[in-house]
This record gives structure tokens, sequence and C-alpha cells, in this order.
């Protein structure tokens, strides 16, 4: 059974581990746990005590908000965890004017199901800072 909730308080580095794969540098346990705690909003999702998933929402509380992460842990892929955070971080940013994401173009499939639509955006990676 998964479970879903906001509150990341008592999170720890280790509750994190197997997120970011594929990635070339993910970011360290510190890194994870700290924007995690530094959000706007989070939603996690738990099976067995154990976190399958999560999603976070920064923003300026009034206007505007970005989800720059969604990430489901590879051995719980395929069961709607995914969907379910989007919809629940949007439900918490639901008072807000924009929340934008960005995202590979294989995903916009996967988020227009959502109920997000296609935008033009830029960007710029600083990958050095991700070093563990």
């Amino acid at each position: 059974m998964i479970t879903y909730d906001t509150d990341v308080s008592g999170l720890t580095e280790d509750d994190l581990a197997g997120f970011f794969v594929g990635w070339p540098t993910p970011p360290s346990p510190a890194q994870h746990l700290a924007v995690l705690r530094g959000s706007y909003r989070v939603v996690v999702a738990r099976s067995d005590g154990a976190v399958a998933g999560f999603v976070n929402l920064i923003s300026d509380g009034v206007l505007t908000g970005f989800v720059p992460w969604l990430e489901v842990r590879p051995e719980f892929q395929g069961r709607g965890i995914g969907s379910e955070l989007v919809r629940r971080v949007l439900a918490e940013g639901a008072h807000l004017y924009s929340v934008d994401l960005t995202c590979d173009d294989e995903l916009r499939p996967f988020y227009e199901r959502l109920g997000l639509v296609a935008l033009t955006g830029m960007g710029v990676r600083h990958r050095g800072v991700l070093k563990v």
C-alpha cells in the first residue's frame, strides 16, 4: 500500500537512497535532503515506510511555483505513483497563478495526461555544484 505525506521533518539522508538513477551527476544525499526541507511544498510517497517517490514545489508563495523534481525509485515505477505525486503537488499549489516545470520531450505525454500544457522555456545547468 502506498501512502502520501507532506511532512519531511522526519526524513533522513538514508531514506533517500535509490533516486536519480541515470543522472550523470546526482545530488548528494545531504543536498537532496536540504532541497526537500527547503522547498515550499513536498509530497512523499511511501511503501511500508520506505520512500518510494517524491515531488517538490518551490514558490514565492503568492503567484508562482516551479516543480524541479519528480522522482520515483525504479522498483516502484509503473504503479501510478508519479501521477499521484503530480496531482497532489498541483493541488498544494492550486492557489498560485502558475506552476511550471521543465521536462525532456519524451516526458511531455505523461505531464499532458495530467493537465499540463507545453510552454517554451530556457535554462542553464551548473553541473559542477552536484559534486558528491
